[in-house]
């Protein structure tokens, strides 16, 4: 018996609705392995025993007894909505015949939304079944056996399976969709990889997501460092680079931007369609010997992406190139972890262009006879320099020099604080100004970079204008401010909340009041900078408890603090108390030893000093 086509349910205005948010490809035993919803199709328990699925067909099918009458709206959407469920078991199905896991199948055709579109779509396309029938070799009595609506659709299952095996992907295009993929980009990287099988591919993608994004970094801080590195980067790139910063643009693009970087859902599907060479690589034989050499040079494995994602290409090279670039560290006194300590900062290190970069440096503080040991120190902490070209190295080394800093103290420096280098020229001058401002002259302001460069590179108003109103607001008068800041201007760069503030809390609670505090700041800026724990707490303990003086003598001389306590404080206070000498804290301590066995240990007994 013929069957009418009428019969077969109407799929030209299929919707497929947009899948559930994609949960994160890892399982929750490993971090190695997809994970699935609980529920990924409403066929799941079915699926899981490939048992026949059992579709109500009166659900599916457009009604037989008033042709004339279109389908309700109910009807339609009931009719498009189990298309969809047939087409994602139909993809379910043929991901099983190719040997793929039961949770992957489910992961895959749950999530492949548009493969789905365009199997459903070449399927419609055919205009007779029986010409289906036929090309495909079923049995022509098997149509109209038993329900015939049910025959049906399992017919249009099987037409979508036999359309996913005519596609000649093997499965691919699906399993790169539901990535994150489009579809376009997954049916071209799919001929890139026509030569893999699927179930190593999935293998091998699950490998890459652990060594690429498992690890305890958050995905800001990897961000944060792709924009540092762009933004000093100042001379002509090679071909790496430039993919790189091809691959942080797709991204940038992006909601979220470079903060998603170390996103696997957000970000590897740029990964791959930058680099989808990446699916070809060998995860035994190249892609683990590059990974446990640069565990061996120092790059902790759980920060593996942090090296990688932010310098993909490296990933491709083999170990004799990486580790002859490595080495040529060597020459900056890189031993031990150095190198690894240099890739998390600055990936960029061992590429062609950095390297052939390193040299001209080299050369340019060779030129201002600054130290190399200096220029080595410089370089392992603060690698971006690498990337800074030599023209704008030198305008910086121009105002640093303005200063009277050159040769050995420009070494001095650099060595502590390196980054002041890739400073804007202009920005520095607006730092200078500042100071002069608040009553430094040049020569001092010489003096102030020498002892602390990196407030050279602070910005005045979220950092320098805040500790001066801080001053300030404790009772430091403008008048006063040079002289304090003179003898600590690491006050300046601070923290006010963390730093600041919890000393004079606590000086407070040991009874000084805010006009104590501010005197002893003005005689002895340094106190606010020393610890609550390792030096306030038990040199305080010592004075009132065992040499029972009062907090006035402190707030007199503030300098008490900054001597040690064993090596200074103890063994001559119990020298004065054995010859019952009574003196002030500046006379125990301000004195060389010289001039304290002079003063005390030749005098006689009882000798008194009010």
């Amino acid at each position: 018996m013929k069957m009418s086509t009428k019969s077969f349910p109407v799929l030209t205005h299929l919707i497929v609705p947009s899948p559930s948010p994609k949960p994160h490809l890892i399982p929750s035993t490993s971090s190695h392995f997809l994970s699935f919803p609980q529920n990924p199709l409403p066929f799941t328990a079915n699926v899981h025993h490939h048992k026949p699925f059992k579709i109500n067909p009166l659900l599916c099918s457009s009604s037989t007894n008033s042709s004339n009458n279109a389908p309700s709206d109910q009807s339609q959407s009931q009719s498009q909505s189990h298309s969809l469920t047939l087409t994602q078991q139909a993809i379910y199905d043929y991901l099983s015949e190719l040997g793929i896991s039961q949770e992957d199948c489910a992961f895959i055709s749950s999530n492949s939304p548009k493969y789905a579109q365009m199997l459903n779509d070449s399927v419609q396309d055919l205009e007779e079944w029986k010409s289906w029938s036929s090309s495909s070799g079923s049995n022509k009595n098997d149509v109209g056996n038993g329900d015939g609506e049910e025959s049906v659709l399992i017919g249009f299952k099987e037409k979508v399976v036999r359309m996913a095996k005519e596609k000649g992907d093997n499965g691919k295009v699906a399993f790169l969709e539901s990535l994150g993929l489009s579809l376009s980009s997954a049916i071209s990287i799919a001929r890139y990889l026509s030569g893999e099988p699927l179930p190593p591919l999935i293998h091998k993608v699950k490998y890459m997501k652990e060594i690429f994004f498992s690890g305890s970094n958050t995905e800001r801080t990897l961000g944060k460092n792709a924009r540092r590195m762009m933004k000093h980067l100042s001379i002509p790139i090679d071909e790496d680079v430039q993919q790189t910063l091809a691959f942080f643009e797709k991204i940038e693009a992006r909601r979220g931007g470079l903060d998603m970087l170390g996103s696997a859902d957000a970000s590897f599907r740029y990964l791959v369609e930058s680099f989808p060479r990446l699916l070809l690589l060998s995860a035994e034989s190249h892609v683990k010997p590059v990974v446990d050499f640069l565990e061996i040079v120092g790059v902790p494995k759980d920060c593996m992406g942090n090296v990688l994602l932010l310098f993909p290409p490296l990933i491709f090279w083999n170990i004799k190139a990486i580790r002859t670039k490595a080495l040529a560290f060597e020459e900056i006194g890189a031993v031990d972890n150095d190198v690894g300590k240099m890739l998390l900062k600055y990936p960029w290190i061992l590429s062609t262009s950095i390297q052939e970069n390193y040299e001209e440096i080299l050369s340019v503080f060779n030129e201002e006879k600054v130290p190399k040991l200096s220029v080595d120190r410089a370089i392992r902490s603060w690698p971006h320099l690498l990337g800074c070209s030599t023209s704008k190295l030198k305008l910086m080394l121009d105002q640093l020099g303005e200063l009277g800093v050159e040769n050995k103290k420009l070494g001095q420096v650099i060595a502590k604080s390196p980054q002041l280098l890739l400073w804007k020229p202009q920005e520095f001058r607006q730092v200078v100004s500042f100071l002069e401002d608040v009553g430094f002259d040049r020569e001092n302001v010489g003096r102030i970079l020498g002892r602390c460069p990196e407030l050279f590179a602070s910005n005045i108003e979220r950092t320098l204008m805040k500790k001066i109103d801080f001053l300030i607001g404790i009772g430091i008068s403008k008048d006063h401010l040079p002289r304090t800041i003179k003898k600590y201007p690491e006050l300046l760069v601070s923290d006010v909340d963390r730093t600041l503030l919890p000393r004079i809390k606590y000086l407070m609670e040991m009874g000084l009041s805010k006009r104590d505090i501010a005197f002893m700041v003005r005689r002895f800026s340094p106190l606010l900078g020393y610890s609550i724990d390792e030096v306030f707490r038990p040199k305080l303990a010592f004075l009132l408890n065992t040499m029972e003086k009062s907090l006035q003598d402190v707030v007199a001389y503030p300098r008490y603090f900054s001597y040690s306590l064993e090596k200074k404080i103890k063994p001559r206070f119990w020298v004065l108390k054995g010859r019952n000498i009574e003196c002030s804290l500046e006379e125990m301590l301000g004195k060389n030893d010289d001039e304290f066995a002079t003063e005390f240990l030749l005098a006689p007994s009882a000798h008194s000093h009010q």
